[in-house]
């Protein structure tokens, strides 16, 4: 009982010390007419010293969550807290989730430039948003183009309308890097409209879309049901809509299906002013995108993704030309069943779950060759693991079997501890490193 009253005790001078520390913070704020500041520079310093103080809070939170459900264990049984943690060596753990906002406010960002099209997406958000109070609709323009603008402005008080004030070109661009300004002027757009949303608007978390994807009926719900993982778990740091591999006959018809992804996917994806706030100051001038996926801004966090994508881009032509459309963006298999996820209960998501029952699924499948799995050389029954263990031997495994066979930062697209999977003839498929494996290699491209 001692022990537990030293936890205890622990856990209440941790919360008030840091508690004493943001009071001291904001009363001994500094004079702002003896000092000259630039808004943006102070608002941004204010943002990193509000995040750090708003995650110790957080594990202050859960320390005194657990030490209540020990003292709860403790009074129900009328054991001492050694009897407990030697039954039950999991006493500790907690659901970090039953303490987050289940009816948070996520702000979709929706980016848009010449598109007229843009009516389809909003049509859709309107349609499948639950209520406009939880799901505010922010729509950022660049371009300057007159016809989308009215499209957007037709909607009126439904949708908050910001617009990219730099139109300007982009300097410096010399040889190959011409051809390349357009993405130069989405990443431009990205950062500007993302400052916007979290430092100006002031959201919390932030759901972006693209004016050219079409919506799956359970969107909201999916992103919803997400938002506390996202919020709790340290080693996630995105929710997106998108499977890089979901054309139909590689998916399976489970719609409530999810993985833990370390490849970022991107198309309709969900982020926090916490991550913001990473990534703000070092936000790169072209492809973020793929700057999201280095292990500098990755740091061996994943996202999850699920076997069924909540969104299908129809747009064709674009600043990649169409790049990949063709032989497979328009073959993605948009989910049309609505999952109540909200009412599951997702904590097998949560990193310390996930990886047990992940290695456990994936190495206690029977492995075969790839030639023996395109002969039908197979087990009866069951799921199936497919090795390799070369940057050849998996672009060759991943052509054969219809996936996208490219690397980024030596990461292959939808692994997770560089596992890939997928169905094949109604099979599932583990396409698997060796059990040694322990990292990825960037120079995999």
């Amino acid at each position: 009982m001692k022990l537990w009253k030293t936890f205890y005790l622990i856990g209440c001078l941790s919360f008030i010390c840091w508690t004493a520390v943001l009071c001291y913070l904001f009363v001994h704020k500094p004079n702002t007419i003896k000092y000259v500041f630039k808004y943006e520079e102070v608002n941004k310093e204010v943002d990193v010293l509000e995040n750090e103080l708003r995650q110790q809070l957080k594990s202050n939170e859960v320390l005194l969550m657990t030490l209540k459900n020990i003292r709860q264990q403790i009074i129900k049984t009328g054991k001492d807290i050694k009897h407990i943690l030697a039954e039950n060596p999991s006493a500790l753990s907690l659901d970090r989730t039953l303490s987050i906002n289940k009816d948070p406010i996520i702000c979709v960002l929706l980016f848009a430039c010449n598109r007229v099209t843009v009516k389809r997406n909003l049509d859709q958000l309107l349609k499948y948003r639950p209520n406009p109070r939880n799901f505010p609709i922010v729509v950022s323009q660049d371009c300057g183009h007159e016809p989308t603008r009215r499209v957007i402005q037709s909607y009126g008080d439904q949708v908050t309308l910001i617009r990219q004030p730099d139109l300007s070109d982009i300097p410096g661009l010399v040889g190959k890097a011409k051809k390349f300004k357009g993405y130069y002027k989405i990443s431009r757009h990205y950062g500007w409209a993302l400052n916007q949303t979290f430092h100006v608007l002031n959201y919390d978390t932030v759901l972006i879309v693209e004016d050219d994807l079409d919506i799956a009926p359970d969107f909201f719900e999916y992103f919803r049901a997400l938002y506390p993982l996202l919020k709790t778990d340290p080693t996630l740091y995105c929710i997106s809509a998108w499977n890089d591999n979901g054309k139909e006959g590689l998916v399976s018809n489970e719609p409530d299906l999810l993985y833990r992804s370390d490849f970022f996917p991107g198309l309709g994806w969900m982020l926090t002013k916490d991550i913001w706030i990473e990534f703000q100051t070092t936000w790169p001038k072209a492809f973020w995108d793929d700057w999201i996926r280095e292990p500098s801004q990755r740091k061996g966090r994943a996202c999850i993704r699920p076997e069924m994508s909540r969104a299908k881009t129809f747009g064709k032509i674009g600043v990649s030309n169409g790049l990949f459309y063709e032989k497979h963006l328009k073959y993605i298999k948009l989910n049309e069943q609505s999952v109540p996820f909200t009412q599951i209960n997702l904590t097998y998501l949560l990193k310390e779950n996930y990886d047990v029952l992940w290695v456990k699924k994936v190495y206690g499948s029977p492995s075969v060759t790839l030639q023996q799995l395109q002969g039908s050389d197979i087990p009866s029954e069951g799921s199936i693991r497919v090795t390799y263990s070369t940057k050849e031997g998996y672009k060759k495994t991943a052509k054969a079997l219809g996936l996208m066979d490219d690397f980024k930062s030596g990461v292959p697209r939808t692994g997770y501890r560089g596992v890939v999977t997928f169905m094949h003839k109604g099979r599932r498929i583990y396409l698997a490193p060796p059990p040694s494996w322990r990292e990825y290699d960037i120079t995999w491209r």
